[in-house]
């Protein structure tokens, strides 16, 4: 399969996404999971410390402000499967409309955030990354409620780690998650939607709400 922004998009569809052995190599090779990680989005939990983090005001969000950025902080590590072919392609998918971000910031500084792609009523997470201590579950707090305002059904974390778990994160079989695909991608869902970038007490209310 040719490696384009359209192909990308299909593999998604098919339950398929791309990885590389490191940042060094050109080579890309597509994975499927026997066991797909989820997080439900009714099943996200906001710890109380998480709620005093992000009821501190220390860190800002914003949405799509620099998706680049995000890329370049979820490949800054020692090993990583985000390699220049990857990250271009992304990068591709975020000017077509398709590949979305959520910043966290303190101050000027960009300290944490996460990325993905949305397709349908299906947000596919690829990678997070923090800076600062809560920086990447305050981003995953911000996104798993803008999904929730925007009409999504599929928050797909691809694997699980413990952090995810901690967070209402779950592993389901292969055919159960091309199910829920199946019925996340016949969905008109929004990203921006409205009111979908809350203050933080609005946040925390609306995530009491469905918790």
């Amino acid at each position: 399969m040719e490696l384009t922004p359209e192909s990308l998009l299909r593999a998604y569809a098919a339950g398929v996404f791309p990885m590389a052995e490191s940042r060094e190599t050109t080579e890309v090779y597509w994975v499927e999971p026997k066991m797909r990680g989820i997080i439900p989005l009714e099943r996200f939990r906001i710890s109380r410390s998480l709620r005093r983090r992000i009821r501190s005001g220390v860190f800002s969000v914003s949405a799509d402000r620099d998706f680049a950025g995000v890329l370049t902080g979820c490949a800054d590590r020692p090993e990583t499967w985000i390699n220049q072919t990857i990250f271009d392609l992304y990068l591709q998918l975020h000017y077509m409309g398709f590949g979305h971000s959520l910043e966290v910031w303190e101050g000027n500084d960009l300290v944490g955030g996460v990325y993905g792609v949305t397709l349908g009523g299906a947000f596919f997470g690829e990678s997070m990354f923090s800076r600062r201590t809560d920086a990447s579950k305050v981003a995953l707090a911000y996104l798993v409620d803008r999904l929730r305002q925007g009409g999504f059904l599929l928050f797909d974390t691809q694997f699980i780690t413990p952090h995810l778990a901690s967070l209402g994160a779950l592993e389901i079989p292969q055919s159960a998650y091309r199910a829920r695909l199946s019925e996340a991608l016949h969905v008109q869902a929004d990203f921006n939607a409205p009111g979908a970038l809350p203050a933080p007490h609005s946040l925390l209310q609306r995530s009491s709400q469905t918790s």
